[in-house]
């Protein structure tokens, strides 16, 4: 009897066990074919300043403008802060940005007040009315799907009324019906972060492509190995390294290609 409890014991620990690591876990069974970088292998910018023997800094033209918000704000959908440093610094080089997904207008509104005073930024999202019309495709990640629902909620975001505004397009607009022409070649720095099914990641990734100029850098969000609604993410990506050099950025959820 005791051993018959012990081992139902064990038993019920490992399923806790894994139920509150299975994020974890998922990412240590699971491998991916897009190589790892670190910072300093994006842009020159990255690269380190040395003081002493013992201490490196980031250069002086990396240091940004920024803020962070609290939990308790209830605000959905946001970057890091280590992934909006990233996108600040190289903001901070771009003329003209867009985004492929508002939610918050946090990350707009960083690259806003980091880029140069005439830059444009374009940002494309949708209202809680929009959303309601859009559809799922037969292979589209059910998840993701639902969180695309959820985080288009916002008609005014975190930049509205803000001195910077002015430098902001926000286009209420599903993505699907862009037409990219008048953006072909256009856009320095593009980041993708709106629905992260399988079908509108084909669909953003594809016009931002066309949309990118020579040198400019397209970055994704959510790169998240094991995490549920990601995985359309993940797999699009890894589709796409056979004709694209992709990256993945060291300790972030980003990835990046550089047009050369």
């Amino acid at each position: 009897m005791i051993k018959i409890i012990i081992t139902l014991s064990l038993i019920l620990n490992l399923i806790l066990i894994y139920f509150l690591n299975k994020k974890k876990l998922r990412k240590i069974f699971t491998s991916t074919k897009i190589k790892t970088v670190e910072i300093t292998d994006i842009n020159e910018a990255f690269k380190p300043n040395k003081i002493s023997e013992k201490l490196l800094s980031p250069k002086d033209d990396v240091f940004i403008k920024s803020f962070s918000i609290p939990e308790s704000f209830n605000v959905v959908g946001m970057t890091s802060d280590y992934e909006a440093w990233i996108l600040s610094v190289l903001a901070k080089r771009s003329n003209k940005i867009f985004e492929f997904g508002t939610c918050s207008g946090k990350t707009t509104s960083l690259l806003a007040v980091n880029s140069p005073p005439n830059a444009e930024i374009f940002s494309l999202t949708l209202d809680k009315e929009q959303s309601k019309l859009i559809k799922s495709e037969k292979h589209d990640n059910k998840y993701a799907f639902r969180n695309l629902k959820n985080e288009s909620l916002y008609d005014k975001f975190i930049f509205t009324g803000k001195n910077f505004e002015k430098k902001i397009k926000v286009i209420f607009q599903d993505s699907k019906k862009l037409i990219v022409d008048p953006y072909i070649n256009q856009f320095d720095l593009i980041f993708i972060d709106g629905a992260h099914t399988y079908s509108y990641l084909k669909n953003d990734s594809e016009k931002a492509f066309q949309m990118i100029k020579k040198g400019g850098y397209i970055l994704w969000h959510d790169f998240n190995i094991g995490k549920k609604s990601c995985k359309d993410v993940v797999k699009y990506l890894e589709e796409s390294i056979n004709t694209k050099t992709i990256y993945h950025i060291k300790n972030t959820s980003l990835c990046f290609y550089q047009k050369n």
